[in-house]
């Protein structure tokens, strides 16, 4: 186990996602991580239950009513030998439970806040989940759902390195810092490819490259991305092709069963795989 975090406590009351993936990271570098829950539990447990127990495994679980005198009474006991707080509820909820910035600063100087939100300020207490984020920033292609929560994971990531900067600079004047993630922000971050002209429709990588697409197998499904130039002369070479075209290679697929062609290009050392199978 990394002992990088060996003697930090980190108190979060972040449900869902993804404040834990956040909070996760944390434990993983051998911190101290109390996850405190509201007394009828996390939704997410009922929602993901294996992947809400992988999550939150090493973290010590209490369970609090924070809207009683006695519960934030037991949460600033935990917050006065803490050196991070992790919130995902909106500032102006903290607001009400006497958990804003300038209360917590005042009463544990010491204390680090990542606040998770949807927005940046001045939306910050606008209401968001991944999928507005995703949709707001051209990222969803109606009527499909994402299969993966983007701005969730991006955010959980950008959130557990803003923390670990706190920590750092914390140790320099022993004072604590606020910083505020918005999960709208990493989906601004994840969209960066669309923006620039890479992924949108008719642009280099949305498959209209011969080299770098997907095709249909004998069986199932491959994924091609044999986009530099030593890639794609393989790939040119040992199809036996004297150029590359998608109805070239189109055809070409329909020889062998995705696997196949899977095992083949790992002989060549070209990029290609089998598309996995949609979970049922």
């Amino acid at each position: 186990m990394n002992e990088l975090l060996k003697g930090t406590q980190v108190v979060t009351l972040a449900l869902n996602l993804p404040g834990p993936l956040a909070a996760k990271r944390f434990t993983d570098l051998g911190a101290t991580v109390i996850k405190v829950e509201p007394p009828e539990g996390d939704p997410f447990n009922t929602y993901c239950t294996d992947w809400y127990v992988s999550v939150n495994d090493g973290q010590q679980v209490s369970f609090i009513d924070l809207k009683s005198a006695d519960g934030l009474e037991q949460l600033s006991a935990l917050l006065s030998t803490a050196q991070l707080l992790i919130t995902a509820q909106r500032p102006a909820a903290l607001e009400r439970l006497d958990l804003g910035w300038d209360s917590l600063h005042a009463q544990h100087p010491q204390l680090n806040h990542l606040a998770i939100v949807g927005y940046p300020e001045p939306k910050e207490n606008h209401a968001g989940h991944d999928v507005t984020y995703q949709a707001s920033r051209g990222l969803l292609s109606p009527p499909h759902m994402p299969k993966t929560l983007v701005a969730d994971l991006a955010g959980a990531e950008r959130a557990a390195f803003e923390g670990l900067s706190m920590l750092m600079a914390s140790q320099a004047d022993g004072q604590g810092r606020r910083s505020l993630v918005a999960l709208s922000d990493a989906a601004d971050y994840m969209a960066q490819p669309y923006d620039y002209g890479l992924t949108n429709h008719g642009s280099l990588l949305s498959g209209v490259l011969p080299e770098y697409c997907l095709y249909q197998a004998k069986t199932g499904w491959v994924a091609i991305a044999a986009l530099e130039p030593h890639f794609r002369k393989a790939l040119t070479t040992q199809l036996e092709l004297s150029s590359l075209s998608k109805d070239s290679v189109a055809e070409k697929m329909k020889g062998k069963t995705a696997e196949e062609w899977e095992r083949w290009a790992n002989q060549y050392d070209i990029p290609l795989v089998a598309v996995k199978a949609e979970l049922k």
